[in-house]
């Protein structure tokens, strides 16, 4: 390790160092990093979304460490996690990375620093603020921080109702450069949010995106409102975003029906408190819910009603929480009760929804668009985490360098729960300040995800 990092690390871990400690702690001139290349766009064109393998586009390099704009951080990423949207850039879909980095950076002279040949992907980070710009007011060197992955325009009228309504939002590390797959990464301040002071660097890092976009489906104003007694499907379960919604569900007084691929994430599931789980078992490529020719199977979507009804006591479902797209989304809406809503945030099996329209007008159900969270619902998020009523659902953590295999493994569907990721601390474990509420929580609560049949050491 690099003595800067070694001395930041150091710094962090004793607990005695200041803010002026942090603002002149010497920096390196160049940081590792994991990106992909410009020159590199098209290696997989005429590939089938499968046969598209992350590991080849995905590189470890030696980058500059990117310059600061007014109002905006540099953070030392202790840890980070993967997300699927890393998948995404891997394999340059929808559209190369490249274009929003190219648009993002025509916006202000201070973007342009974004339009490089390589991009940092990369949404989830947990580190030390070590420089702030002269229009940050709120942070400094030495906070110990998550960060959030909105990138916004303050000057859009629209982020004063809602910021994810910003016609100019990005999110960060895949629409922006500099994601948190590197040493060193740069936010605006209002992405940064407050360490969760029982929980390690990896632990916090694996949190904000997933449990931020799950509240905003499912709790706040903007998403499905969910009230005391609902009865809420939640397509993979067993997945960051779906683990995070059955904590949600089950502190809102609210029931989770799970819907997983295997018996083995079944077993994971439950153990956070989802007694009810359906598992779907399909070939790679099969569509349960659609024929060879792109239509409803509505004989399918009624056997899964059935199935859901054996565990409510024939009642259907008020919400369903969808994030799994063409696939599913035709049950999602034939499932949901008369005047029940769908709730959706992203289409990982493909955008273009089919269903029948029938099952959604005659029965008056709504469905809700959901796209990450705006400030308010991330800080709000935040302070669950930090008062440890949302825990991690961490399952196995990568050193930087082997970041392509944990996206490999996103990619296949090989995984669960969250992949964690060290970047500059040497070993798992590290961070933890509150050893009181991590004691009254419990490591069995803490470690749920990890399990001996999914926790196989990438190391």
């Amino acid at each position: 390790m690099r003595s800067e990092l070694r001395q930041l690390v150091d710094m962090t871990e004793d607990g005695k160092a200041t803010s002026e400690d942090f603002a002149h702690a010497p920096l390196p001139e160049t940081m590792t990093a994991v990106t992909v290349h410009r020159d590199e766009m098209d290696m997989f064109r005429g590939q089938a979304f499968q046969e598209k393998d992350p590991r080849r586009s995905l590189h470890v390099d030696e980058v500059p460490l990117p310059e600061l704009a007014p109002d905006e951080a540099l953070v030392a990423v202790m840890a980070s996690a993967v997300n699927f949207n890393n998948v995404w850039t891997a394999i340059f879909e929808p559209a190369p990375g490249f274009h929003f980095l190219g648009e993002f950076a025509k916006f202000s002279e201070f973007n342009a620093k974004h339009n490089q040949d390589y991009h940092i992907p990369g949404g989830d980070a947990a580190g030390v603020v070590v420089r702030v710009g002269k229009a940050v007011t709120r942070w400094k060197p030495g906070d110990r921080v998550t960060v959030f992955g909105a990138v916004v325009d303050l000057a859009s009228p629209e982020v004063y109702d809602d910021e994810v309504r910003d016609p100019y939002g990005r999110a960060w590390g895949f629409e922006t450069n500099f994601g948190s797959f590197a040493h060193f990464t740069v936010v605006r301040q209002n992405q940064l949010l407050p360490k969760p002071e029982h929980l390690s660097w990896e632990e916090a890092a694996s949190m904000p995106l997933v449990a931020t976009t799950a509240y905003r489906m499912l709790v706040s104003k903007n998403g499905a409102r969910m009230k005391q007694g609902e009865n809420v499907l939640i397509w993979g379960a067993s997945g960051g975003l779906g683990a995070f919604a059955i904590q949600l569900v089950l502190n809102g007084g609210g029931f989770p029906i799970g819907i997983v691929s295997s018996e083995k994430k079944a077993e994971v599931v439950r153990k956070l408190g989802c007694r009810d789980v359906i598992v779907l078992e399909r070939k790679p490529g099969e569509d349960l819910f659609l024929d060879e020719y792109g239509h409803t199977r509505a004989r399918q979507i009624l056997r899964l009603k059935a199935r859901i009804r054996k565990y409510t006591g024939g009642e259907d479902c008020d919400i369903v929480f969808e994030h799994t797209g063409r696939s599913t989304f035709a049950a999602s809406v034939g499932v949901a009760k008369t005047g029940g809503r769908v709730v959706t945030c992203g289409s990982t099996s493909g955008y273009d929804h089919v269903f029948d329209n029938r099952y959604l007008w005659q029965t008056v159900k709504t469905i809700i668009g959901s796209h990450g969270a705006n400030y308010f619902e991330a800080m709000q998020t935040a302070r669950l985490i930090c008062r440890g009523r949302l825990h991690p659902v961490l399952s196995r953590v990568f050193p930087l360098e082997k970041v392509s295999e944990a996206v490999s493994l996103m990619h296949k569907g090989q995984h669960v729960g969250k992949l964690g990721v060290l970047n500059i601390v040497p070993r798992e474990g590290m961070g933890i300040t509150d050893r009181e509420r991590r004691e009254h929580i419990g490591e069995a609560v803490l470690n749920r995800f990890r399990t001996p049949c999914f926790d196989s050491s990438a190391r």
